[in-house]
């Protein structure tokens, strides 16, 4: 009788770790302790409930859930109802949005909880965007074609310049409105602003005296857009051909300077200007200022700081000054003097932060 008892204990054990190796092979349920195979035995046993569980080591309730089941497969632990928390009006309305605004589940989840249902869960809304084939964002973006790679300008030597203007914001002590005219050089994208109290022929042929006397290198192009300041391209009877007699470009042709005209209707071409006019929207939009003074101090300082310390990625993360000091060592026969940070007495003729200067020889004075 004794050896009998061992021999069944030693069947025991070695049914145990069998049923250990197969729980590694087999997918089960971490808390299950038989196997398909043993649940087919039990299945087709036609033993007493009491004595498989014996032969088996297992429990008597284990012996009669298997025998009362077709299958030997684990069933689904998932609960049956799952608790979503949200209605089918509100299910709706949450795959609306995620069509209309393609916000991502968790930003998602957040306008959920805040104008729907403040209930809802990440799992609950998760499951209703897989219910409603909504899941995948990328799914939900339309395809573009793809955009065309800007054009780039080719490379250019210092001394072409773009020319604009842009409306300022009246200031709580002036009577009207000013206008700031920018000039940014293609090449190393040097800027230099100054305020104007209008956008006449005059005023802009004041502004281009100045650029002149105030740029370290020659400007041999101007590119403008066809406004009345610069250009009579444009009449009474429609467009024409420049005549040559207008002031602008009368000062232009009296520093050997090519004055050349975007196309009609087409603002992008002078695009590098107009990009550096909405940081100066930016700016503006951004600050409070007490005075016309307090405006145009503001301009002359970012000024002064876009062209020394604000690197490019079009220069290779060079500043603007860092570029005209490149050229100059490498052409230095296309400046009128070196570029400097230094600040301070111009006892040198070197370029220092820009100041209204005098009127350049033969210039024609229309202020």
């Amino acid at each position: 009788m004794k050896g009998c008892y061992n021999h069944m204990h030693g069947c025991r054990i070695l049914l145990t770790s069998f049923q250990k190796v197969i729980l590694m092979q087999v997918k089960l349920h971490a808390n299950a302790t038989t196997t398909p195979r043993i649940r087919k035995y039990i299945q087709e046993s036609d033993k007493p409930v009491r004595t498989l569980a014996r032969e088996l080591g297992v429990a008597e309730t284990t012996i009669r859930i298997w025998r009362d089941r077709d299958s030997v497969e684990d069933r689904s632990h998932t609960a049956q109802n799952l608790q979503t928390t949200l209605s089918k009006d509100q299910e709706w309305l949450a795959v609306e949005l995620r069509k209309m605004l393609l916000l991502s589940l968790d930003d998602l989840l957040v306008v959920v909880r805040k104008f729907i249902n403040a209930k809802a869960s990440r799992s609950g809304l998760d499951r209703c965007l897989r219910r409603h084939g909504v899941s995948r964002l990328k799914d939900l973006i339309p395809e573009t074609a793809p955009k065309p790679s800007p054009k780039q300008f080719k490379e250019y030597d210092p001394g072409y310049v773009h020319v604009d203007l842009k409306y300022l914001p009246q200031m709580p002590d002036e009577d009207q409105r000013r206008y700031i005219f920018v000039g940014i050089d293609r090449a190393t994208r040097w800027v230099y602003l100054q305020i104007m109290p209008d956008k006449t022929a005059a005023s802009a042929s004041l502004f281009l005296r100045n650029l002149l006397e105030k740029a370290p290198f020659k400007v041999k192009t101007i590119l403008t857009d066809n406004g009345k300041e610069f250009t009579d391209r444009f009449c009474a009877t429609g467009q024409r051909e420049p005549t040559g007699k207008h002031v602008f470009d009368q000062n232009c042709t009296v520093h050997n300077i090519e004055h050349r005209l975007i196309k009609p209707m087409h603002p992008q071409t002078n695009g590098m200007v107009e990009r550096f006019n909405g940081r100066i929207a930016a700016i503006l939009k951004r600050t409070t200022f007490e005075s016309a003074q307090d405006l145009e101090d503001t301009m002359h300082r970012y000024e002064l700081v876009y062209n020394q310390h604000i690197p490019q990625k079009a220069l290779k993360h060079l500043t603007p000054m860092d570029k005209l000091k490149e050229f100059h060592q490498l052409k230095p026969n296309l400046f009128k003097k070196r570029p400097t940070n230094r600040r301070g007495p111009n006892n040198y003729g070197d370029y220092q932060c820009p100041q209204p200067g005098p009127k350049p020889k033969g210039f024609t004075d229309f202020s």
